[in-house]
């Protein structure tokens, strides 16, 4: 089957991001995804490639607009084609980038989903230690939200990454870049505790992993997901809670209680302090909702 030219330059431009920039397989996959879409689209409306001027981009973003795209999904996108334009100007495949004049989407702030301080407590307090597997839970979901890891970070950490010692590990997050993130008495305890005797009853062969499975392998996300949900259910707590609620959850309380937002940004990995500031507004909204619910004259 005879490829094309333009899917050879998808193609370059996809190895150049996994390369140089080290982005995820989920957001390669969704990169790829979205510029095979937009060039079939160029071909169905007889469009060059290498022509395309801003009104083109103009019309694809009503075409996704008349498909009914979500708004993120709209953005994200335009995100790929800024960077693959960018990419085709950078390699002089392009004179002009027709980017350039294009705005990108405006999305509606969605404050994220938090617990509060007594909900992580009963979440936290639903795993039977005695048991091996959920004394391995206790461990993680006390983790979790000592650090406000990713759940592809946790899943996926070694025994060299962990210092109990120091109370610290090391976690490689997006882009492949390291932070060291402390984990308070809490998760050390917890932790250890797991370590001496849970952990050698859920992995036979010798393997680095932190956390195994049943199977005594790397966990997957979507068991640790599940877990949460039992845990959840347990600690009887309403709502879609996931491994991300409880990062939320981190991330919320250290700013509730007067973090310095650079810090909370150093400790999620957030390259941008942007992606960071929407911590504020969930402050700002609690502060509202108990003003609401306790003061005597707001009503």
């Amino acid at each position: 089957m005879k490829v094309s030219q333009q899917d050879q330059h998808v193609a370059l431009f996809l190895d150049m991001l996994w390369l140089e920039q080290g982005l995820s397989d989920n957001t390669l996959s969704a990169y790829r995804s979205d510029l095979n879409q937009y060039c079939l689209w160029l071909e169905d409306n007889k469009r060059n490639l290498m022509q395309v001027t801003a009104l083109d981009i103009t019309a694809y973003q009503g075409h996704l607009k008349k498909l009914q795209r979500a708004k993120a999904t709209s953005a994200r996108i335009i995100s790929a084609l800024r960077r693959f334009y960018g990419y085709l100007q950078q390699q002089k495949l392009i004179t002009a980038n027709p980017m350039v004049l294009v705005d990108n989407p405006k999305l509606d702030r969605k404050l994220p989903t938090s617990l509060s301080l007594e909900q992580v407590d009963a979440l936290l307090e639903a795993p039977n230690v005695e048991e091996p597997i959920e004394c391995r839970d206790k461990a993680m979901l006390e983790l979790l939200y000592a650090t406000g890891l990713r759940v592809t970070e946790l899943v996926t950490l070694t025994l060299d990454q962990i210092n109990l010692e120091q109370g610290v590990i090391r976690v490689t997050g997006k882009g492949n870049k390291d932070r060291l993130v402390p984990m308070g008495e809490q998760a050390v305890e917890h932790i250890r505790l797991y370590l001496l005797d849970a952990r050698h009853q859920l992995i036979n062969q010798t393997s680095d992993v932190l956390f195994p499975s049943r199977r005594g392998r790397q966990m997957t996300r979507q068991t640790f997901w599940h877990r949460i949900k039992y845990y959840v259910q347990l600690a009887g707590i309403a709502g879609d809670i996931s491994p991300h609620t409880l990062r939320h959850a981190f991330a919320t309380h250290l700013v509730n209680f007067g973090a310095d937002l650079r810090v909370v940004q150093l400790l999620l990995g957030h390259s941008d302090l942007s992606t960071t500031q929407i911590y504020t507004h969930v402050a700002k909204a609690r502060l509202q909702e108990l003003h609401q619910q306790h003061h005597p004259r707001s009503g």
